[in-house]
């Protein structure tokens, strides 16, 4: 195979809607997928890898950046088994390259010379990426604000033109009701804190369904999904200086607040001024609905809920005891209890003033 990975083109966009697909979220267990295994399936696909690989930060997939030998390094990406079925990665993988087409900067899987960008190895199913070097923006800075809004704006623009067919909306009852659902059915609270946190979680649900009710109809879209600073690589040099957005993995339907409330901090003042100077750069090419802004602590609020879950769910892999040693001690839901409580209040204030 070509050293010089292959991007997909506006016309190869077809070609990744007709790439073969299956049903079935199944494949190999993450214990697994040693390094070996690994560069083999590069290999096996005709990329000739030198040795060099590096684990890189993810937990719900295995992630690894690669040296190869006659080219720039690659990022590979092992999909978790019974996540997404093929349908779902490969619907993520056209709205990426859709955004890619655009000179939206973000990074598209690379199609090998089938035109495939979901590949199989020994029942594991991964894509290969070009690696994307960058730091976080700095949020303090009123044109990195009104940069990151333009890009979110366009990628909103695009992410509008079309639904997910194949992938979950993000709203009260797949982030709200059915994590608590799977966290007091399986019994993961400590007994002597399990009412608190069902009475305090139901006020919160009740509270999300408020919000909602007040933003009215709310137009769902494909989003980025997941818009926090880790992925959003700034570089400043080269033929595209600025923010890059990275994994789309969480990509789902929802409404435009999702890919925004995540880059707002401090205080209400303060965040204020900074969602009015993201909407500086947004505006320009997607209209903001301001009724939205009633749903940023429903939003944060559903987050919370389903980060519990999330870890729960994940509990069983080694890599999540390893990297979250505080979960599911009385001290974490001692904490949860009291986040969600806030919670609560905060989303019965007045939605922020822009």
């Amino acid at each position: 195979m070509n050293s010089e990975p292959t991007l997909p083109s506006a016309q190869e966009i077809q070609v990744l809607t007709t790439s073969p697909i299956s049903s079935s979220p199944e494949g190999a267990d993450f214990a697994l997928l040693n390094p070996d295994c690994v560069l083999d399936a590069m290999h096996h696909h005709g990329f000739q890898c030198d040795g060099r690989l590096l684990a890189l930060n993810s937990y719900e997939n295995r992630v690894y950046q690669l040296g190869m030998e006659d080219g720039a390094p690659l990022v590979v990406k092992f999909y978790r088994p019974k996540r997404w079925n093929d349908a779902a990665i490969l619907e993520e993988h056209r709205f990426v390259t859709a955004l890619f087409t655009t000179e939206i900067p973000v990074v598209p899987a690379i199609v090998n010379e089938n035109g495939h960008s979901l590949l199989t190895y020994q029942g594991f199913r991964f894509a290969i990426f070009p690696r994307q070097g960058g730091r976080a923006p700095e949020l303090d800075r009123v044109d990195t604000l009104t940069w990151l809004g333009r890009f979110i704006g366009r990628i909103h623009a695009i992410g509008a033109q079309a639904h997910y067919q194949h992938r979950p909306s993000i709203n009260l009852d797949t982030f709200g009701h059915q994590s608590v659902s799977f966290l007091l059915s399986n019994h993961w609270i400590p007994a002597d804190l399990a009412l608190a946190y069902q009475s305090v979680a139901a006020l919160v649900l009740e509270g999300i369904q408020r919000s909602f009710d007040r933003a009215g109809a709310v137009t769902q879209i494909r989003l980025h999904g997941d818009c926090h600073l880790g992925n959003v690589l700034w570089t400043d040099s080269g033929a595209h200086p600025g923010p890059h957005f990275v994994d789309f993995d969480d990509s789902r339907m929802g409404p435009a607040m999702q890919d925004l409330w995540m880059l707002l901090s401090g205080s209400r003042t303060e965040m204020s001024a900074q969602l009015i100077d993201i909407l500086q750069g947004y505006e320009d090419f997607y209209e903001f609905n301001p009724r939205e802004l009633h749903l940023i602590e429903a939003l944060r609020s559903l987050r919370l809920l389903h980060y519990s879950a999330w870890l729960a769910q994940r509990w069983e892999d080694p890599a999540f005891k390893q990297a979250f040693p505080w979960f599911n001690t009385q001290r974490y839901w001692q904490d949860r209890v009291l986040e969600l409580r806030e919670q609560v209040a905060l989303m019965d204030e007045s939605p922020l003033r822009i």
